[in-house]
């Protein structure tokens, strides 16, 4: 039945792309001296989508975790493994961030300072208690995975969340996201993690300040409450995403 459905709606769009490339060639022929046709280049499903994608993992947590950071004003913020072209891109639009990630940039870009270095790594002095401000979104699931070269590691996601404890000054946040569900690896993509575990493994050293979710369907819910029938169930989350501002103690 989809695929019937698919097939009705692309011979509906090749009819439409006709009838408009027919109405353009005869609207001013003239005109088509100055602009004339190249080699066709089809989008056909566009006619009745929305606007821009509005929804999702990267968009909101990305937005959400911008607006905070523009809001704080912390002194020093860095990022490990988070989307350049989304979440950094957000940040370095109105105040300088350093970027830590395994893979390489081979490019200079204002507002944004890149470190490659492998989190999983023995963190140096020079990066410890370096900054007020840290986050790390959408990333450590892959640490130990092997996914972007990184060594294959079990407790890859400890080790590198033990690095960014480290990183942090007393007192300062780190804003962490990663996939939320029932416990397991989706080798080699990431781990998804369960609500209650990733607690566990934060609350020796932070303080939980706010917790948001975007669920199955894309939506966002803010500064959501961690009740324990909540958490059990990974606030009916199979694939969805937890974002977390913790306060190193």
């Amino acid at each position: 039945m989809a695929k019937l459905r698919k097939i009705k709606r692309n011979l509906k769009s090749n009819r439409r792309y006709q009838d408009d490339y027919q109405l353009l060639s005869s609207q001013n022929p003239e005109y088509l001296k100055i602009f004339p046709f190249g080699k066709p280049f089809k989008c056909l499903n566009n006619w009745d989508e929305q606007g821009g994608v509005v929804g999702g993992h990267y968009f909101h947590q990305d937005l959400l975790v911008a607006r905070i950071i523009f809001s704080e004003k912390p002194s020093c913020h860095i990022d490990v493994g988070s989307r350049i072209d989304g979440f950094v891109a957000h940040v370095a639009s109105f105040r300088e961030i350093e970027v830590f990630d395994i893979r390489p940039l081979d490019r200079d870009i204002a507002g944004i300072k890149f470190v490659q270095f492998n989190l999983m790594d023995e963190l140096p002095d020079s990066f410890v208690a370096c900054c007020d401000s840290l986050s790390c979104l959408h990333a450590l699931e892959h640490f130990g995975l092997g996914r972007y070269g990184d060594p294959v590691a079990w407790n890859g996601h400890l080790v590198g969340l033990s690095n960014l404890t480290k990183m942090l000054k007393s007192g300062g946040t780190l804003y962490l996201s990663v996939p939320l569900g029932e416990q397991r690896i989706e080798f080699n993509a990431h781990r998804v993690f369960s609500a209650k575990y990733l607690l566990e493994c934060v609350q020796s050293d932070f303080e939980v300040g706010t917790c948001s979710v975007v669920d199955d369907a894309g939506a966002l819910h803010m500064n959501v409450s961690l009740d324990s029938k909540l958490l059990d169930n990974n606030f009916d989350c199979d694939y969805g995403c937890i974002i977390l501002q913790l306060t190193k103690r």
